[in-house]
């Protein structure tokens, strides 16, 4: 399709900067002595000072003063400070300095996941809303994960919504144990759409990134539904796959999971229990695919061998592109290839429906490969999905290129079977 999803260094938000709580040994740490700078000032000088702050952000982001306000709040907890009596503009100058502007998808904006919507009301038949994951990147190479609505029509025609004009980051809940622990949910405000919405890293194992939502609408045993998504935590040296849980995108709730599958990348769900387990398709080896099978969501140990690299475009590694989609002829499993000069290319393979560790058929040749004018990116020669759906007879796929934008393709299940032997 020729709609695409860009970089933007447009779309920035509030987030708190971080400084160093503790004394260098010398003095007072660098936060307590702007908390004590700020304290001192005549109370005209600090009207200036915000006056001048909000002149040159209030217009740029929402509801600036209530997160300059809670900044604060975060600070006089932390340093212990006895605020008495202080101005509220005192209070909210203090908190400004303690927050930056973050453009979060200013270098990239990549590797695209896509489930239903939880809301179809008043939807055509034949028409269904859509949520998009995205995997933005922006200052020292941080992943945070966006989202955009939508709907594609019975026609087949893809209408993104309009992103509002300010981006809010969900807020963190739970106490200081439960964020230490790796556990943690946080909340989408409520005046907020699911298109304004933006999750970070939270957690010290997220610290660098939050990397490719794989996002599956999951069917529950008692016909319960829910959104599950692993994703990767990085904290800059040690990656933790993770999974991500809401039932309204309201709460989001990050889970690591444990067991000696869950320190690889590129975990997948399927979108229900098969024979009476949860399964995930995953790489713990960097180079094959497996089958893993667990009896819990968040715990994952070794897996069965299915699938090895056998064509050239696949030979360096090969690996998933999202969670299994059901179809009539079985499980349809979209997967990446890594070629010569690190070229990556979309392929696809079809698990057996009872036992999907039978690989029915495969593609020979990629189904996707970046095209000559789009080689060029923040990662050249990639193409690249962490999901796909069913609409209809065909398979609605948001995908990356080059790590640098996000392009969309519609592809006919019966072509798509007729690729693979």
């Amino acid at each position: 399709m020729p709609l695409r999803l860009h970089a933007d260094p447009t779309r920035v938000v509030v987030r708190p900067f971080h400084l160093s709580w503790q004394s260098n040994g010398k003095g007072p740490s660098r936060s307590q002595r702007i908390a004590t700078a700020v304290l001192a000032m005549e109370e005209g000088s600090v009207e200036d000072q915000l006056t001048h702050v909000l002149r040159d952000f209030e217009a740029r982001h929402w509801q600036t003063r209530r997160v300059f306000r809670t900044r604060y709040d975060e600070i006089r907890a932390q340093l212990k400070l006895d605020d008495g009596a202080l101005s509220e503009s005192r209070r909210l100058l203090m908190g400004a300095y303690f927050c930056h502007e973050y453009s979060y998808a200013a270098a990239a904006l990549m590797n695209p996941s896509v489930v239903p919507h939880y809301d179809q009301t008043g939807m055509p038949k034949g028409s269904i809303r859509i949520i998009l994951s995205l995997r933005a990147v922006g200052e020292g190479h941080i992943s945070s994960v966006a989202f955009r609505e939508g709907v594609i029509t019975d026609e087949g025609e893809l209408h993104l919504a309009h992103q509002p004009p300010f981006a809010t980051a969900a807020d963190a809940y739970g106490d200081e144990s439960v964020v230490k622990q790796g556990e943690v949910s946080v909340f989408r405000h409520p005046d907020s759409t699911v298109s304004g919405t933006v999750l970070f890293p939270i957690t010290a194992a997220q610290a660098n990134g939050l990397e490719d939502l794989r996002l599956v609408y999951f069917r529950h045993d008692d016909g319960a539904a829910e959104w599950l998504g692993t994703y990767t935590a990085y904290n800059g040296h040690v990656i933790q796959s993770e999974m991500l849980r809401t039932g309204d995108f309201r709460k989001f709730d990050m889970v690591p999971m444990t067991g000696s599958a869950a320190r690889n990348k590129g975990m997948a769900l399927f979108p229900r229990k098969v024979a009476g387990k949860y399964m995930m398709i995953g790489r713990q080896d960097g180079e094959n695919l497996y089958l893993i099978t667990s009896d819990t969501l968040t715990h994952w140990d070794e897996g069965q061998l299915i699938l090895t690299p056998v064509y050239p475009w696949e030979l360096v590694q090969i690996g998933n592109c999202g969670p299994p989609i059901e179809i009539d002829e079985g499980w349809l499993l979209l997967t990446h290839g890594v070629g010569a000069m690190r070229e990556y290319s979309i392929g696809a393979v079809l698990l057996d429906k009872d036992d999907p560790s039978i690989v029915l058929r495969r593609t020979r040749t990629p189904i996707l490969a970046a095209s000559e004018d789009d080689r060029e990116g923040y990662v050249p020669n990639v193409v690249y999905t962490c999901g796909a759906m069913k609409h209809g007879d065909k398979i609605f796929m948001p995908y990356g290129v080059a790590d640098s934008s996000v392009a969309f393709a519609f592809v006919p299940i019966v072509d798509l079977l007729a690729l693979m032997d």
